[in-house]
């Protein structure tokens, strides 16, 4: 594999960490600890989509950029059903952090299934 690509390809899993901590510590900086449900879920899935950004970071899967496009419509969808989205702050870090998890995702799945592209 070309070591352009392995560079691109780890952007995107820095990417992913950068995102997956911020969404783990959204609770506390847009204030919504109190409110167990969405302040569980960002902790549950920022704990995941880090571990799976870290892992990738080692060893390129394809399967792990997979479950983190997953875990970014879980993202985007999770405040209509887990009923927090009348919360506008909470629904949207959800929401914008989901689908900025899923581009960086989709593209390493891209990069990684069409690696001529950067010829």
């Amino acid at each position: 594999m070309p070591s352009k690509l392995m560079e691109g390809r780890k952007s995107q899993d820095w990417i992913n960490l950068v995102l997956a901590i911020c969404l783990f510590i959204s609770p506390w900086v847009i204030g919504f600890t109190a409110a167990m449900v969405p302040a569980w879920n960002a902790w549950i899935v920022g704990v995941a989509l880090g571990a799976l950004a870290l892992a990738t970071l080692s060893v390129f899967a394809e399967w792990e950029e997979w479950v983190n496009v997953v875990l970014g419509l879980w993202l985007i969808v999770s405040p209509w059903l887990l009923g927090f989205a009348a919360d506008r702050n909470v629904m949207l870090t959800h929401v914008v952090l989901g689908v900025l998890v899923v581009a960086a995702s989709a593209w390493a799945v891209w990069d990684f299934r069409h690696p001529h592209a950067h010829a």
